[in-house]
């Protein structure tokens, strides 16, 4: 490089840092802004300016904004496009003014149209675009330039030019794994920019084999969905939906790097409020849990509760007018007339008891108000009412009623029926069957039985209703009170050139607007509250590992968004789980038939090419016609294997002792029983339960914890063990080596690979 060149360079650098600079001290100013309000907010000041102060605050604090600005410091700003009538924007993560009065932003958020040519533009279709160019930071200094130029006939060169564009890519791609996802709004390729953006406002799914990002980019489409429709997101909020706690931990940074905070992840197991799943099925168990026809078998198991008296042998209860009888044709015709009403189970309840209550007041009647001599009943209406109120307050009576339709719940009826699932057929109730019922004991496959047993029994919700009614009674009658005491002492005074008029407070407001100002607020996020809400109706649902999910489970997702706007993400190759569905149409045809949008990301930027044809020979051994994403890189490092004849878990150690990179992450996947020896011999290894700690730099992990996952090195160990799926998945985790540590047989296609030397 010349010197002309050279000091061309150093300008460019020079201007990138001054705006950097630039936009930072905004940042710091919207920052002390937002801390201002904050304290302003929390000092006393009488009174009379509290409740307006307290709310002021909460403005503040659900705003997010430092929140978001805090997350995003120090890589705020990736890029900067130039166009051809010499207009210039930098794009960031976020989207900042250039002050307070100013409607010019001096960065544009990666989501808006203006950004897009950022991502799209090629030489062929420039877009508008002279020149893109991706800036580097380390906090907030610039430490990289790369400029693509679009625009061939520009003779301007800043000595930052990068003839492929990929070195950013590239840079991203072979970069250490912190134990983290980031963010890839610097690296959005072109196919996953059209499905991020994509307008679909159904059921959208995106398929893509390992390493194709198609979680990133379902990350980055429930941010620009949230920056797209914010009014409505904002209130009814964003689920995620993971395969297992160790992923959600994986991803919970990505969202909050771009600015939203406002998105709930979970797992299945852990949608059903109060219930923390945490138990192990076995396969098998899972499987039969999450069939369809575990609906049938629920609602059969309710109607079973709907009882009636023996034939010929009817209920007595005891009544201080003498005994009443509950026979069959009573609580049948009461059981018919409640199932009628097509309530659910707790809902429909109130029905049989009254029907109940009706048939022995009338049984009662007619023995009290009995002509001796055969005339008309002489009770009056009155009397009626008065002996109904008698029998409605009987204990004996509701008791009998309780025994006949009792009030059920969601934790009861599925403890029951797994203690005696009588209802299916004897091979799948031996796989499921339980008789332990504590808090401890629930599975993530018990959790969409759970939903659907809450869907079948109901809510009844009068008694709360009922409280909270007499609550807001309560505080008219002291605002009344309020209002009363106000009269001739406060009023307001409004004067024209002709007359005044005196305005006391109780002509401006009443009592029910005053004690609605009373009711304590909610000041949870959407979030949060949707958490704590099994009924909630989310405004967009995005899963990850769609295929693995099981019917059951698919009935309680469906059950939350019953607008069906969602983003499915997946790989059929990889599914796993017996209860898996795995085929999209069978998914979704019972709920949107086929109006559903499908699209497939077909490029794999994780596996390097070396390890990607061995996971594929694994699968073509079973499927001839199977064809893996294109793998972007090489790294020119074979996989090997090493056989042990001696202690294999001394010669997995002895392989991690070798591999363990200076930086990065390196990830050992064994079969569950190797687990605690594993564990034992591994320095700085946890036991890798239900949440591993994906940080640390040796990670122990069983396949199925491995979903979604990358990492700089993976050590398979006994991949003989392992399903065709499962195994899939473990070979497709490393983004630079692969080795394979074994004792048993391997499956043919990994036969092939290098040998590394024998083990002890």
């Amino acid at each position: 490089m010349s010197s002309r060149e050279s000091a061309a360079s150093q300008k460019e650098l020079q201007k990138e840092q001054e705006f950097i600079d630039r936009l930072y001290a905004r940042v710091d100013a919207l920052r002390g802004l937002a801390a201002d309000s904050v304290t302003d907010a929390l000092t006393p000041v009488g009174t009379g300016q509290q409740a307006r102060l307290e709310r002021d605050l909460l403005v503040v604090e659900r705003s997010g904004l430092l929140a978001a600005l805090n997350a995003v410091d120090g890589s705020l700003c990736f890029g900067r496009i130039d166009l051809t009538d010499g207009v210039t924007h930098h794009i960031g993560r976020l989207g900042i003014r250039e002050d307070d009065t100013e409607h010019t932003p001096i960065l544009i958020d990666w989501r808006a149209p203006v950004a897009r040519p950022f991502y799209l533009a090629t030489g062929h279709t420039p877009m508008g675009l002279r020149r893109r160019r991706h800036l580097t930071t380390e906090g907030r200094t610039v430490t990289e330039l790369h400029d693509e130029i679009l625009d061939l006939g520009d003779a301007e060169r800043t000595g930052f030019e990068d003839p492929t564009g990929d070195a950013v890519l590239l840079a991203a791609l072979n970069s250490a794994r912190t134990g983290r996802m980031g963010d890839i709004v610097q690296t959005i390729q072109a196919e996953q920019d059209r499905i991020i953006r994509h307008d679909h406002r159904g059921v959208l799914v995106v398929e893509g084999g390992p390493g194709t990002g198609k979680t990133a980019v379902a990350l980055h489409r429930a941010a620009f969905l949230l920056y797209e429709h914010r009014e409505l997101l904002a209130k009814r909020a964003v689920l995620i939906v993971g395969p297992n706690p160790a992923f959600l931990s994986y991803i919970s940074e990505v969202l909050p790097a771009l600015g939203e905070t406002g998105v709930l992840l979970a797992t299945v197991g852990e949608l059903f409020p109060g219930v923390h799943a945490t138990a192990v099925d076995t396969p098998r168990a899972a499987a039969v849990k999450g069939a369809a026809a575990m609906a049938d078998a629920l609602a059969f198991a309710v109607r079973d509760r709907q009882q009636l008296p023996e034939p010929g042998a009817p209920m007595v209860i005891r009544h201080d007018d003498g005994d009443l009888i509950l026979d069959w044709e009573i609580a049948y015709e009461a059981r018919q007339a409640a199932r009628d009403t097509l309530l659910p189970h707790n809902l429909a309840r109130p029905h049989f008891a009254f029907r109940i209550l009706d048939a022995l007041t009338q049984q009662l009647a007619e023995r009290i108000g009995a002509d001796p001599y055969g005339g008309p009943n002489f009770l009056g209406p009155d009397d009626l009412a008065q002996l109904g109120k008698g029998v409605a307050a009987s204990a004996d009576v509701h008791a009998a009623i309780e025994e006949l339709w009792p009030t059920l719940t969601p934790e009861g009826l599925v403890a029951d029926f797994l203690a005696e699932p009588v209802q299916l057929a004897q091979a799948d109730a031996d796989a499921i069957r339980r008789t332990t019922t504590g808090p401890t004991d629930w599975t993530p496959a018990d959790v969409p039985l759970l939903d659907e047993a809450a869907e079948l029994l109901g809510h009844d919700d009068s008694a709360e209703r009922a409280a909270a009614e007499a609550a807001r009674q309560e505080r008219i009658a002291y605002a009344q009170g309020v209002l009363d005491l106000s009269r001739g002492s406060e009023t307001y005074e409004f004067e024209d050139e002709d007359e005044s008029e005196v305005l006391a407070a109780h002509d401006i407001v009443d009592a029910e607007r005053v004690g609605d100002w009373y009711a304590e607020e909610d000041h949870r996020s959407a979030a949060e509250r949707a958490a704590a809400d099994r009924t909630w109706a989310f405004g967009h649902i995005i899963v990850d590992e769609a295929q693995e999910l099981s019917p059951m489970a698919w009935r309680l997702l469906m059950r939350r968004s019953p607008t069906r706007s969602m983003t499915l993400v997946g790989d059929p190759a990889q599914t796993a789980e017996e209860a898996g569905v795995g085929s999209w149409e069978k998914i979704l045809a019972p709920y949107v038939e086929d109006r559903f949008e499908h699209t497939r990301l077909g490029v794999n930027y994780r596996t390097p090419a070396e390890i990607m044809d061995v996971a594929a020979a694994v699968l073509r051994a079973e499927h001839p016609d199977f064809e893996p994403p294109s793998s972007v890189r090489s790294t020119g490092v074979l996989p090997w294997r090493r056989e042990v004849t001696g202690d294999l878990v001394a010669a997995v150690a002895e392989a991690v002792a070798a591999e363990v990179p200076d930086e990065g992450r390196l990830a050992v996947i064994a079969p569950r029983r190797l687990r605690e020896a594993l564990a034992a011999r591994l320095p700085g290894v946890d036991a890798a339960g239900l949440t591993p700690d994906l940080t640390r730099q040796v990670v122990l992990l069983d396949p199925r914890q491995a979903k979604g996952l990358e990492f700089d090195r993976v050590i398979v160990v006994e991949p003989g063990e392992f399903g065709l799926s499962d195994l899939y998945v473990a070979l497709t985790r490393a983004t630079q080596s692969l080795g394979v540590v074994h004792s048993g047989e391997l499956p043919p296609a990994l036969l092939r690979l290098a040998v590394a030397g024998s083990g002890a």
